[in-house]
């Protein structure tokens, strides 16, 4: 007999409620809740479960480790899963040498690589763009500007930190337009800022999304993070990838800068790193890493070592099945099958994505421009959608995003599933 589970006004307000629904288990793609009933999980914990829903290479990893071993001190033990990690995410990039720091979240990832910057460039200021999420503490905060949700309650934020233009191609001022002949002046933008409010000399860092994530799955133009690269190495700039959401394969390579063959200074990462344990980190070039002063930053639990081995066996999964080829293709499937939808729904204003992040845009196409935003036809969806047992999530600063990130395990059969769904759900919320 199944105990009675506590009532659930245990948990704080403050974690907005998607969903409400009690999980039991989880299986590849699928989330099985206490009452038996199957959920295709397309949001994967947020871009978590890249290896789906308790793997059992990983579950094994997981369980050997706890057998021996659950925590060891970064500062006062070596640990063979720690070693293992350390040596094998700083190959992960071409180039180099490279070399790793471990932590446990996003944020803290973020907050590791702008002290590192400030560190090793003798400058203060860091530079985000408009639309990025970069996480819910201090400086990661201060950066984000996806909503206003993130941060407009924590003022005053941390200072030092500016926002530029990002190329939002389909909400350009002069219309939307193909990312391959992309018109929009974020470079203009950005030197504007320059001669405005800041000499690009204090500036230690720029950090970018590869794709962006919250601000709603917006990929850029092919030459953005080239030119980006461009510009921070003529002012002496850093650039920092953040790859939380878009790392381990998720866009159909293991990292999204390799798309555009980008080399950044500084790669933050998390999320699909061990599968849904906390764990995160920087990679960074060698001689950056080198300049961070002995014991000037450090924490309890980075690199905890059950969260190790599950990374080593994540990365074991990924390169065994071939995950980053099945994202490719899986995410191929899908924009083929959402771009034959839009065609159908006058309400989608824009399908895009890269790999297994995957967007439709919604909009108003009887109002203004036919661009205004609609929110509530976009909750409508995701309902329709989650009625059908299909997990979506939305995105965007105006929230009229739908995001799929399914885990890379994916099967062509529940993506097509997952299409068929999302068809009927468009015609029930009137799209």
């Amino acid at each position: 007999m199944t105990a009675t589970l506590p009532d659930r006004s245990v948990v704080p307000p403050v974690w907005g409620r998607i969903f409400n629904i009690a999980v039991d288990h989880g299986e590849g793609s699928w989330l099985v809740t206490t009452d038996g009933e199957r959920y295709l999980d397309y949001t994967s914990g947020i871009g978590v479960t890249n290896t789906g829903h308790a793997h059992p290479r990983v579950v094994k990893a997981v369980q050997d480790q706890a057998a021996k071993l659950l925590h060891g001190q970064q500062n006062i033990v070596y640990h063979e899963p720690g070693l293992r990690l350390y040596e094998r995410v700083a190959t992960l990039l071409p180039g180099g040498p490279w070399s790793a720091f471990l932590s446990n979240s996003g944020a803290e990832a973020v907050e590791a690589a702008v002290k590192l910057a400030r560190v090793a460039t003798g400058r203060p200021v860091i530079i985000g763009f408009r639309y990025s999420f970069h996480g819910r503490i201090g400086n990661a905060m201060a950066l984000t500007a996806a909503k206003d949700v993130y941060r407009a309650a924590f003022e005053p934020l941390p200072g030092s930190i500016y926002h530029t233009a990002y190329p939002y191609c389909y909400r350009a001022s002069g219309g939307a337009h193909d990312p391959a002949a992309c018109t929009c002046d974020w470079e203009e933008q950005l030197d504007l800022l320059f001669h405005q409010m800041i000499y690009p000399e204090k500036v230690a860092a720029i950090i970018v999304e590869p794709v962006m994530g919250e601000g709603g799955y917006l990929v850029p133009p092919p030459d953005f993070l080239p030119r980006l690269r461009e510009l921070t190495r003529k002012h002496g700039i850093l650039l920092i990838a953040d790859e939380v959401q878009t790392g381990f394969g998720r866009t159909g390579e293991i990292f999204a800068v390799r798309h555009w063959d980008v080399e950044p200074d500084i790669l933050v990462m998390a999320k699909g790193i061990a599968s849904g344990l906390p764990l995160s980190g920087i990679i960074a070039r060698r001689e950056i890493m080198d300049k961070w002063p002995v014991s000037s930053h450090g924490g309890t639990y980075g690199g905890n070592v059950v969260s190790c081995a599950a990374a080593n066996a994540t990365l074991d999964v990924i390169e065994s099945e071939d995950l980053v080829a099945n994202a490719r293709a899986r995410g191929d499937q899908f924009l083929a099958g959402l771009r034959a939808l839009a065609a159908k729904h006058p309400a989608i204003g824009d399908v895009r994505g890269l790999g297994l992040m995957v967007a439709l845009e919604f909009v108003k196409p009887g109002e203004g421009d036919g661009r205004v935003p609609d929110s509530a036809l976009t909750k409508r969806v995701q309902a329709a959608c989650f009625n059908r047992k299909l997990m979506l999530l939305t995105a965007g600063t105006n929230v009229n995003v739908v995001r799929i990130i399914p885990p890379l395990v994916t099967t062509e059969a529940e993506v097509d599933q997952a299409l068929a769904i999302i068809g009927e759900a468009l015609v029930e919320a009137g799209a």
